[in-house]
Parts: structure tokens; sequence; C-alpha cells
């Protein structure tokens, strides 16, 4: 999977699989159906190329990738029909199913070593907004949008466990539309979705993953903008100057704000603002955590 996004241009977010195919592009801030358009053009086994859409002359960009199976697929159970690709070491899974046209709610397997602990959902077939699946922090059932500031929305999830997970009728599946879920669970060394309570302060709340964040999904349980940050970008570790931040809910160029400051450190990441869209004292926060490489399978230097 590569998802990017220009950081020094308004230009959407691009989210690109070996599942879906080259030429085949789902934007993350929008409730589009999947785009065919020149965007990513190969997938590698150490990269991949991009085509002209997302390579505009002189624009700089960022790309986080997550590795999946090399493409190659295997059938998944579950009332819908799917294939799923599943990393080695367990904890990510591209899940592409489609409806049976038939009604209710429907199970689709997910492939991971256990139950995942989120889950980012879009039907590829048809203008729909992207539901996403917390284990922490959300009601049970709840989901928050990716591609907007909603708060969180009741009855688009079902029992999810070490198996299946269960989508719910015109929210999470729908008629015979073709559906592709991220599937995440939590990895040690390599992944970590949880929740955290804001302090309302600069020396904000210490949040525990275990490893060196390479790369941060936040968003808090209310109205509000979602967040990225990663390691490669600057300002992280400078209070002073901030972060440079990424909206995934918008498709707005990078902007350099001491008040979304962010600590990456070895063991997890600390707030730095007393700033509400990262840290409202009181408030509730859902993360999504990412090493540069699983542990057991990290390359030594």
């Amino acid at each position: 999977v590569v998802w990017g996004k220009s950081r020094s241009n308004v230009q959407d977010h691009f989210l690109a699989d070996s599942t879906n195919g080259t030429g085949k592009d789902l934007i993350p801030n929008g409730n589009y159906a999947q785009q065919t358009e020149n965007g990513v053009t190969a997938f590698g086994t150490d990269g991949w190329t991009m085509g002209s859409v997302y390579n505009t002359n002189a624009y700089t960009y960022v790309g986080w990738t997550w590795r999946a199976n090399g493409g190659t697929t295997s059938s998944g159970s579950g009332d819908l029909t799917s294939t799923h690709q599943v990393d080695p070491s367990g904890g990510f899974s591209i899940v592409k199913a489609v409806g049976d046209g038939g009604s209710g709610d429907k199970t689709i397997s997910h492939g991971l070593s256990a139950a995942p602990t989120c889950i980012l959902a879009k039907n590829i077939d048809a203008a729909y907004n992207w539901d996403t699946y917390w284990a922490q922090g959300l009601s049970s059932g709840y989901s928050i949008r990716l591609n907007t500031t909603d708060n969180q929305l009741s009855g688009r999830w079902g029992t999810i466990n070490s198996s299946i997970f269960t989508v719910k009728e015109n929210y999470t599946w729908a008629g015979t539309n073709n559906f592709i879920y991220y599937c995440f669970t939590n990895t040690e060394g390599y992944i970590k979705s949880g929740t955290y309570i804001g302090n309302g302060n600069d020396d904000g709340t210490f949040v525990y993953t275990g490893f060196r964040p390479a790369m941060m999904i936040i968003r808090e349980v209310a109205v509000d903008d979602w967040l990225i940050y990663d390691d490669k970008r600057m300002g992280f570790n400078n209070s002073a100057t901030g972060n440079s931040n990424l909206y995934p809910d918008t498709n707005v160029a990078e902007g350099l704000e001491a008040s979304r400051a962010i600590d990456i450190l070895s063991n997890g990441f600390k707030l730095r603002t007393s700033n509400a869209t990262g840290n409202a004292s009181g408030g509730t926060y859902i993360y999504l955590a990412m090493a540069k490489n699983p542990f057991k399978y990290a390359t030594a230097r």
C-alpha cells in the first residue's frame, strides 16, 4: 500500500495498493469512487513508480507505505466473497470483498493473526464516505469517517474477532459493490492503535507504543480534523517550530505549526501542544502508530 500527498501544494491525498492494481487510486480526503488515473504505475520489491498525476514538476511529496504480500492474494471466508494479502508479521492486511446483493449484516475474513484493532474501509465502486473501526476509544459499532471532521457515527460495525469482521449494510458493505478494507492489529514492535486522554498542556500526554513510531495518524473523538505525523518531515521534537502537519480529511498543503508540536520517542510519542486538535484537556483521542519495519523483520544497520 502507498499513501501519498503533495507537501507543497493543494492536492488530494492518494492511496494505491497491489490488490486493486496499478493506475487505480483511492482518495482519503474525499468520498469518491476509485479513480482510474496515471498514479502509481508499478509496485516493486524496493519501492514504487509514479505516473504523472501525483508527480507534478517542482511539487514536493511525502509517501507512507506498508508491505503486504507482494500482490499474492488468498481467498477469504465469511459471508462475502473476499481476497486478502497479509504482511509477514501478520499485523496488516489488504482485504477486498464484493457484496452479494442480499441484506443485513455480513461477515468477512481479515487474515490477521489476531482481531483487528483498526480498519479503514471504502466502497471503491461508488461515492461513499470512508468508515473506520477502532477497538478502543469509540462506542461499540461506531465509526469515525476518515474524509470528514464528523463526530463518531453509529451502526457501522458488528462483531469483530480473530477470524472475521462484521460489516453493516449500506455503510461498510452495499449491494454488489466492491469494498477495500485496510486492516491492522496491534503487533509488538510494529503496529499500535489505541486511545489517550489529552491534558490541554504543552507538557502533553505521553503515549506508549513500545517502539519508535515512524508514522502516526491521530484524531479526537469529537468534531475535529485528523492529523498525520512522521519522522521524515521537519519539525518533530522541536516545540519551538512545531511539526509539518498534513490532514487526511483535507487536500491542503503542509504547514509548519508550533501549535501542533509532537515529540517522537524511542518507545512512543508525546504531545507538545495545548491545542485542542491534538491535546484538548479531557479529550479522547484515537491513534494508529507504525514503526519503520516490523521488529522481527527489521534490517540491521
